[in-house]
């Protein structure tokens, strides 16, 4: 299983002091979460994509292609690769660039993002977003999987004789994580091509996770990639550690109250009880980690919100150090007990690879009559 943080890359005031971060400021600070990530032994780091005040990181493969330069182990991922807004092309290439630089370490998550006004911003319709997501992926897969694409379709001008380059790393793409809080539609997508489902996780509670999971996993085996134990599955989440807990709510409690995501609305008690969120000890936040498969079952990967709401970077890098030396081993052990041994190993490059060698592409045959019918779901989802 792996474990990792995440980072939306707000530049928001520190309630405490009135004082907010440069721009500068907030892009080497994010650099420097995911090298102390990789030293306090975490697995993943991954950086969301925004186009708008507050947030900086409109250009994640720049972000992390210098990480990659800087570490060895961590795997570089994103939260979120918009798919509905970027050109296919665009991250074809980008996202190839960065594997090779990378030997690799490279994932992505693909949503829709939080932003409606980037739509327009990049030429697009708010109200096409659904239709967006899965024409661009399908071109995606394609651009990636064949060396020459004639493709025509709604969204964007045609190709004809088009080769992306420069080409995945040993022939094989990064992996891709779908990810979504709310829409049913991703999920089934996620599911339809054997892809991995990223749930945030921090917004709703649990029984909401729990619908969009479930979903996910029988959509995956009725498309015939394997059981729903089988399915592959990531989760969000955000804590804030100390080793008091009082002292844990008392120090997160400003930062919360004014975060440009959801301070001013419910008491910090009231969205702990409702959601994810875990404000304590280690020791708290190890139990409330380990109740998630409970009503998710086995999954692949937990990645931690730490940096968000204008928390000062040595804050940051203790709620790491907690993480790599309290925590995290704690997970590693107990997620591994009981763990069913059709339960798949979080995806990586050398795993594709030795995959794709043994002739298994994880990848349904195409059904004309599915693909006609595809996401064309109706079970419900509350919403």
């Amino acid at each position: 299983m792996q474990f990792g943080v995440f980072t939306v890359g707000d530049v928001t005031p520190d309630p405490t002091t009135g004082r907010a971060p440069t721009e500068h400021e907030r892009i080497k600070a994010m650099a420097a979460i995911a090298e102390h990530a990789e030293q306090a032994g975490l697995d993943v780091f991954a950086t969301g994509e925004h186009h708008n005040p507050p947030f900086v990181p409109s250009s994640p493969t720049t972000l992390l292609g210098w990480i990659a330069g800087h570490t060895s182990k961590l795997l570089l991922s994103t939260a979120t690769t918009l798919i509905t807004t970027n050109d296919p092309v665009k991250i074809a290439e980008d996202y190839a660039m960065l594997q090779h630089l990378a030997e690799g370490r490279v994932d992505l998550i693909l949503g829709r993002g939080n932003t409606g006004p980037v739509y327009p911003w990049f030429g697009k319709d708010i109200r096409d977003g659904i239709d967006l997501a899965l024409e661009n992926y399908a071109l995606l897969r394609q651009l990636w999987n064949e060396d020459v694409v004639d493709w025509s379709g709604r969204f964007r001008t045609p190709l004809q004789g088009f080769t992306a380059t420069p080409r995945p790393l040993d022939g094989v793409a990064p992996f891709v994580w779908h990810g979504s809080i709310r829409s049913p539609e991703i999920a089934e997508q996620a599911a339809y091509y054997g892809d991995g489902f990223f749930h945030n996780n921090i917004f709703w509670p649990k029984e909401h996770t729990q619908r969009m999971v479930a979903l996910y996993r029988r959509r995956f085996a009725h498309y015939g990639h394997g059981t729903e134990q089988q399915a592959i599955v990531g989760l969000g989440g955000q804590v804030f550690m100390r080793e008091n807990s009082q002292d844990a709510v008392r120090e997160f409690r400003p930062y919360f109250d004014n975060a440009p995501v959801y301070g001013h609305g419910p008491s910090l008690e009231e969205f702990m009880r409702e959601t994810p969120l875990t404000v304590g000890t280690p020791e708290q936040v190890i139990e409330r980690t380990l109740s998630f498969r409970d009503y998710v079952g086995d999954y692949q990967r937990q990645l931690f919100l730490l940096d968000h709401a204008g928390l000062p970077l040595k804050t940051v890098l203790e709620q790491i150090d907690l993480l790599g030396e309290k925590v995290v081993p704690v997970l590693r052990e107990e997620f591994a007990i009981g763990r069913p041994a059709e339960v798949p190993d979080a995806p990586t490059h050398a795993g594709l690879v030795a995959r794709t060698a043994g002739g298994t592409t994880g990848t349904a045959e195409t059904r004309d009559d599915e693909r006609s019918a595809l996401f064309d779901t109706k079970e419900a989802i509350a919403p």
